[in-house]
């Protein structure tokens, strides 16, 4: 298993295009050709039977293609494309990790894996992720689930959604390890605050265009404004409240949904303050 020379040219553009233009389409050329390349050379999936002739060096650029091409797929926002790139990369990442030095990139891509996860609501996956970290570590340092930034950013997510600690999610997104992570995060918003405002159609008839603003974690009354039109919310612009439709009226046993929603708020205001 070794690359090729044309291969080794394509690479060495990869390389360059990938540090100054982050999301050009050429690097999405240059991946295709090089996916195909692997492919040829049994890189692209390779077994462990052919270790007697494997190129260290070939492997170590194969695992270089496959991490661009992971963090290129969340740039351009192609989420099956990453997950693909993820699964190709385990072998390197396990099979392989004897004959590689460790990537400075796996646990970066690992932590964005687990924003993927949470995303999209896969929690038992997440878990079975984070395991297989510790069973990797013999469960003898366990510590890197809490002290590398990559992966300790989603457990704090994670931990936080089962919490309902909404606005310290919103808080995370000012501390990103990476700029890429921001695609996932803001999923994880868009989810919370539709999550938040079916819990004001149920608890509320009328709400302040402000505090309505502050709950959804919106920075203009325009925002709020959006949102509202989105959801078929009436915003009165005189009185400056969002009144909800009549169908979502609060009934004896929702009264619970109106202390907490009037808990985060509280807490939301008080972030606010603080920041």
């Amino acid at each position: 298993m070794k690359l090729s020379q044309d291969a080794e040219k394509l690479y060495q553009q990869l390389q360059q295009q990938f540090q100054t233009q982050h999301s050009n389409p050429i690097i999405g050329q240059l991946l295709h050709k090089l996916k195909l390349c692997l492919a040829e050379s049994s890189l692209l999936m390779p077994s462990l039977t052919d270790t007697r002739t494997t190129d260290r060096d070939s492997l170590r650029k194969a695992r270089d293609i496959l991490e661009i091409g992971a963090f290129y797929s969340i740039r351009t926002q192609n989420i099956p494309a990453f997950e693909r790139y993820i699964s190709q990369l385990g072998p390197y990442y396990n099979d392989y990790s004897s004959l590689l030095t460790p990537s400075e990139r796996r646990y970066a891509l690992v932590g964005l894996d687990l924003l993927r996860l949470l995303s999209q609501n896969k929690i038992a996956q997440f878990h079975t992720t984070l395991e297989g970290l510790v069973k990797e570590h013999d469960h003898q340092n366990i510590d890197i689930l809490h002290n590398n930034q990559f992966i300790s950013h989603p457990i704090n997510m994670e931990r936080w959604l089962m919490e309902g600690s909404y606005s310290k999610v919103w808080a995370a997104r000012a501390q990103m390890p990476i700029e890429e992570y921001r695609y996932f995060l803001d999923l994880l918003v868009d989810t919370i605050r539709n999550e938040i405002a079916s819990c004001q159609e149920k608890a509320y008839n009328l709400l302040p265009l402000s505090d309505a603003g502050t709950l959804l974690f919106f920075k203009t009354p325009g925002e709020v404004i959006q949102f509202a039109q989105q959801r078929k919310w009436h915003v009165d612009p005189i009185t400056q409240t969002i009144s909800f439709p009549a169908s979502n009226n609060v009934t004896k046993h929702e009264l619970a949904k109106e202390k907490v929603i009037e808990a985060t708020l509280g807490y939301a205001k008080e972030l606010e303050t603080i920041v």
